[in-house]
């Protein structure tokens, strides 16, 4: 497995999950307090367009990895649980670092 395909996955875990920390946010101000209606509408649709890039990315990991389909719907729906895929993130990198091929061709000794 290729170090991109976990920086993918890396990446799309910290954004998906601050955005879903935005978005609650919003949603205790739209229902909370009646404020910000036009701004919980954009946050959200960023965050559900986010989340289909993390699924995918999650996925892709998770099929490299060849994790068994418990394992992946748990990453799958951590992006749906406020601060969750921030730890579901760094289990993941701790279990997916020794399945990294190095990059670093090999070389022959003369």
């Amino acid at each position: 497995m290729k170090r991109s395909v976990l920086t993918r996955y890396r990446v799309m875990a910290y954004v998906t999950a601050v955005m879903l920390l935005v978005l609650c946010t919003c949603m205790v101000f739209k229902y909370g307090f009646d404020k910000g209606e036009g701004l919980t509408l954009v946050v959200s649709q960023i965050h559900g367009v986010l989340y289909i890039i993390y699924l995918i990315f999650a996925f892709d990991l998770g099929s490299k990895a060849k994790w068994p389909m418990g394992k992946l719907l748990w990453v799958l729906v951590s992006g749906t649980i406020p601060t969750a895929a921030f730890f579901v993130e760094r289990k993941v990198v701790r279990e997916a670092e020794p399945l990294i091929a190095d990059g670093a061709p090999a070389t022959a000794e003369a």
